[in-house]
């Protein structure tokens, strides 16, 4: 996630923790950010990848101390290694001393994928234009506000000239500085960010508000 890295080894039927030993509970739907709205260096996954197959060539040949037990913590950015004690959870229902999960459940209803699902439709039917419309708007010289609501490092990459710029996570405090009366189109990288955005402004009374289809 953005500069940092883990790795460690669950083996529980070699004696070591689980998974669910070190997160007894999925995080609420849409806590997580997504690849889009978390990002992360380009290259760090080459530094865990390299880790997790040192780790995987230990187990197959059965040499050396494997990471079980413990978790590599790796800081791209102050380029420092930190290890983490892991120890295995009596109570764990998947391999504590008394399991209570003995078979596969069903991931997507027990992470809350489905309400996720949900939140998606409900963002499908914002009021939407294509990028032929948007275009289309420039060329008339209509009057709008184009708002980019993706972070500072994606609009480093490319924006669209003239877009006015205010981070999702920073809208609800940042309001004031946008007029209920203007028509705004909201623009993020894929459509679902300026959608949420679109919810929040709607909420607080905008109404003149279009989202860009499949962003930018």
């Amino acid at each position: 996630f953005r500069f940092d890295g883990q790795c460690t080894v669950f083996a529980p039927h070699l004696g070591g923790p689980c998974y669910r030993c070190m997160f007894p509970e999925p995080p609420p739907p849409g806590m997580v950010p997504s690849c889009a709205e978390g990002g992360v260096l380009g290259v760090l996954p080459g530094v865990i990848g390299v880790l997790q197959a040192i780790e995987a060539i230990k187990l197959i040949m059965g040499i050396g101390e494997s990471l079980m037990g413990r978790l590599v913590h790796f800081d791209a950015l102050k380029l420092k290694f930190r290890e983490f004690k892991l120890r295995r959870d009596p109570k764990c229902p998947v391999c504590g001393d008394h399991p209570t999960i003995t078979d596969l459940v069903d991931y997507e209803q027990f992470c809350g994928i489905p309400q996720a699902h949900a939140a998606e439709k409900e963002e499908a039917l914002v009021p939407t234009l294509g990028a032929l419309e948007l275009k289309a708007k420039f060329e008339r010289g209509d009057k709008f506000v184009l708002l980019d609501v993706r972070e500072d490092f994606e609009r480093d990459i490319c924006r669209i000239e003239g877009s006015r710029f205010i981070p999702l996570g920073q809208l609800p405090s940042r309001m004031s500085e946008l007029d209920s009366a203007d028509e705004i189109v909201l623009q993020c990288k894929s459509g679902v960010r300026s959608a949420r955005a679109l919810k929040l402004l709607s909420e607080a009374g905008f109404g003149k508000l279009l989202n860009l289809e499949c962003g930018i």
